[in-house]
């Protein structure tokens, strides 16, 4: 079939879908979750399958990973996003004009989200919850090495669907080919918005390319800082968990900035980092600090591509700096206005920091892993935005809304 076709019928299933009442929406949610539980066995053998193309020591393979633990989390998540307030039809301004006219904007569906992603098959199940939640059908781009997990899961979504008697097509899974990327990011009149979730080089290819709407979403190169009054103990919980928690998602720890005078207790903050094998690039400074006390096969000098690298392995950079202007400096520099952290018990230099940082999320003590939909109380999360216009930071429901006007006249005509 062609994919125009796909897209086609995509668009017109979106029109039946506004007719699906919140409470009917929620019920299919719900059984969409069952489901998941209830089908655990063929979505891991698929999983299985495609984990058996992958090199385990890729760090995209815990990304492309799926469990009973994790299926019961994607099951739980979608059940969350269920019972979350509708965010359609909010009246979100309300006058009316001298000549008698009663305006109203309220919050309504985009229409067609078409979503690219590469090895996360849990991506399938959080966007389409969302979509749906939000009246949006979605067709779905995912890469090729996650393509028979992806497939598994949507015959699941359309088997609850036509039990329900909804039309099917409100979700649509591409074939797994650049092609597809190239033909989505050209369907003007079909996809209203496309989202792509994944590496800088897919970011990079759908802004360039992209005909239809667009946001960014996914990449992080994220720092924190280290301040020269900031808390040691405090500080290396922290930084082991924003780097190890799970090395291969976009909110995880690339760069540790130190301030010089903590340089003597930086050992300290490392030690939880050698426990879980992450290689540090260190500049002269850390590196000299750390020489002798952090494994000697874990530890390597800085180069000028150290920075600025979004790692997303057991591997972080340090730079060592004397203020809290050289911090700022490095992340304005290196930073991708993701998620940026500093760990200080100095209230003046945390406000200063959250003031002059230039990021969706930013933290004062506390890890950037909390980077995340489900973390901010949101439901699941179809992204998380790096850019400026419309959505930033975490996207949920409210985020892949849009709004009209309705406008209520007694005959009035203009002059």
């Amino acid at each position: 079939m062609e994919l125009k076709e796909i897209f086609k019928r995509t668009k017109e299933a979106s029109y039946e879908l506004t007719s699906v009442d919140d409470k009917r929406r929620n019920e299919i949610l719900q059984a969409v979750a069952e489901s998941i539980l209830e089908h655990q066995d063929e979505l891991l053998k698929a999983n299985l399958a495609d984990l058996a193309r992958m090199d385990s020591s890729n760090p995209l393979y815990d990304r492309l990973q799926l469990t009973e633990n994790r299926l019961k989390g994607i099951a739980s998540d979608m059940l969350n996003v269920s019972k979350l307030p509708s965010p359609l039809g909010r009246i979100l301004k309300e006058k009316t004009l001298d000549n008698g006219l009663h305006l109203q904007r309220i919050s309504v569906p985009f229409g067609v989200i078409g979503m690219i992603y590469e090895a996360r098959p849990n991506v399938t199940f959080d966007v389409f919850s969302l979509c749906f939640k939000t009246g949006n059908a979605c067709i779905l781009k995912g890469g090729k090495d996650a393509d028979n997990s992806n497939r598994a899961g949507v015959g699941i979504i359309k088997d609850v669907l036509k039990k329900y008697g909804v039309n099917e097509h409100v979700v649509e899974l591409l074939p797994a080919t650049h092609e597809a990327t190239g033909e989505m990011l050209n369907a003007i009149g079909y996809v209203d918005l496309v989202i792509p979730r994944g590496g800088r080089k897919l970011i990079d290819f759908v802004r360039d390319h992209a005909k239809v709407p667009c946001i960014e979403t996914g990449a992080g190169v994220v720092n924190t800082y280290l301040d020269e009054d900031g808390d040691i103990e405090m500080a290396a919980r922290i930084i082991n968990n924003a780097k190890t928690r799970r090395v291969s998602v976009c909110n995880a720890l690339d760069c540790l900035i130190v301030h010089s005078a903590q340089l003597p207790y930086l050992y300290q903050v490392c030690k939880p980092l050698a426990e879980s094998k992450v290689i540090l690039y260190a500049d002269e400074r850390a590196f000299t600090a750390l020489c002798g006390k952090y494994p000697d096969h874990m530890l390597e000098h800085a180069s000028p591509d150290s920075f600025g690298t979004e790692y997303m392995d057991y591997k972080m950079a340090i730079r060592t700096v004397d203020s809290i202007e050289e911090a700022l400096a490095h992340i304005q520099q290196y930073g991708s206005g993701h998620s940026e952290a500093i760990i200080t018990n100095n209230k003046l230099k945390a406000q200063q920091f959250q003031q002059r940082v230039d990021a969706a999320c930013v933290y004062v003590n506390a890890p950037t892993s909390f980077t995340d939909g489900a973390q901010f109380g949101l439901g699941a999360e179809i992204g998380i935005s790096t850019q400026k216009l419309g959505a930033r930071g975490p996207m949920a429901l409210e985020e892949i809304t849009t709004y009209k006007w309705l406008i209520q006249g007694n005959g009035q005509i203009r002059k």
